[in-house]
């Protein structure tokens, strides 16, 4: 599971016309799905995007999480993060999981984001999705899951 965090001042998401998802400070959360994801891996990536030392303290340093900075989420639904480009120049996304599966670790992404207690708001799986971001620094970090230490 690849998440891309950009900290922002400000971030929405439009489908066919109507906002789903608005934020103020916080982070836009990108979410791409492999076929080789699981539950570990939405909880894995939660955890770490909640906890993650990206917002600064008094000192203008890294030292403080969402959580402490009480930051709100716009998690939008990104396949395209799966892109493989090695070969030809078309992307190849055939490491993207099915969207079945897709969607159901996405949705179980977004409420182990909810039981942190930051506001959650999102786009519409698997639809055309305009979003607005307003980039804070910019501070714009990729996070792998397969990358997690093992245990």
């Amino acid at each position: 599971m690849k998440a891309l965090l950009q900290r922002v001042a400000g971030a929405s998401v439009t489908v066919a016309g109507k906002t789903t998802g608005r934020i103020a400070g916080g982070l836009v959360v990108l979410l791409g799905v492999t076929g080789e994801d699981c539950e570990k891996d939405a909880g894995y990536l939660a955890d770490k995007i909640a906890n993650l030392r990206i917002f600064s303290d008094d000192q203008s340093k890294f030292n403080l999480s969402a959580l402490e900075v009480k930051g709100e989420l716009l998690v939008i639904s990104q396949f395209t993060l799966c892109a493989d480009t090695r070969k030809g120049r078309r992307p190849s996304f055939s490491s993207a999981a099915p969207p079945e599966k897709a969607e159901s670790l996405y949705n179980s992404f977004i409420i182990r984001l909810k039981q942190t207690g930051l506001k959650v708001e999102t786009g519409k799986f698997g639809t055309h999705m305009m979003v607005e971001i307003l980039n804070d620094g910019p501070v714009t970090i990729m996070l792998d899951s397969a990358d997690r230490p093992s245990v």
